[in-house]
This record gives C-alpha cells, sequence and structure tokens, in this order.
C-alpha cells in the first residue's frame, strides 16, 4: 500500500504524466514487498516550490508513504531511481530533488484497516 505523492515546480503534460506513473509503478518494486498493484501516485504540477530561497530552477518534493517498512539500503535504491525518473522525464537535477518517506503500521483501505 505505498503512496508517492509529487509537488513539482513544473508543468507536466498527460504523456510526462503516464510515463511518470508508469516507471514509478515499476521502481515501487525495489521495496521489498511492495508493487504497482497498491500503488497509487499522485502529482502536482506547477507548484511554487523555493529551494535554498531560490525558484528559478525546476524542483521537485516526492513524498513516499508505505504500509509496514523498509530498510534504508532499499530507500536509498528508491531514492536514486525516483530522482533518475524525475530528472529524465521532467528534466529536473537531481540537487533540486527531496524525497521523504513516512513508514506506518496504520493504513487503511476499503472501509477497514490491514
Amino acid at each position: 500500500m505505498p503512496f508517492i505523492d509529487s509537488k513539482v515546480s513544473v508543468k507536466i503534460s498527460e504523456s510526462q504524466e503516464k510515463e511518470l506513473k508508469t516507471r514509478l509503478g515499476k521502481a515501487i518494486a525495489l521495496l521489498p514487498g511492495k508493487s504497482e498493484r497498491w500503488l497509487m501516485a499522485g502529482f502536482e504540477d506547477d507548484y511554487h516550490l523555493y529551494f535554498a530561497g531560490d525558484n528559478s530552477a525546476p524542483s521537485a518534493f516526492i513524498d513516499v508513504s508505505v504500509y509496514g517498512s523498509a530498510d534504508s539500503a532499499s530507500f536509498s535504491k528508491l531514492t536514486a531511481e525516483i530522482t533518475k525518473i524525475f530528472g529524465e522525464v521532467l528534466n529536473i537535477a537531481p540537487d533540486r530533488i527531496y524525497v521523504k518517506y513516512s513508514a506506518t503500521k496504520d493504513w487503511g483501505w476499503s472501509g477497514s484497516n490491514f
């Protein structure tokens, strides 16, 4: 039950959104037990982001929430892949991307909790 929520300072075209969704669906498998089957992804474009007080270059904030947890090595692999994806699809430099992880033991779906 992962959720990848992204806020980016650039406009995302429909084809870019589909590519992001597809590539994130594959990347989530870097976390043990996670797959595209349960992935929810959200994209917020044209978001006002300032990095180090500057908004003159494209930036991104990616928030990854997962049910359960994963080890630091898996999160590191996913960070590298997410950075690569947003760099290749939206031309956002790696040093302008933050990736945040949240893990929880409480996750609701279809009217109840796991």
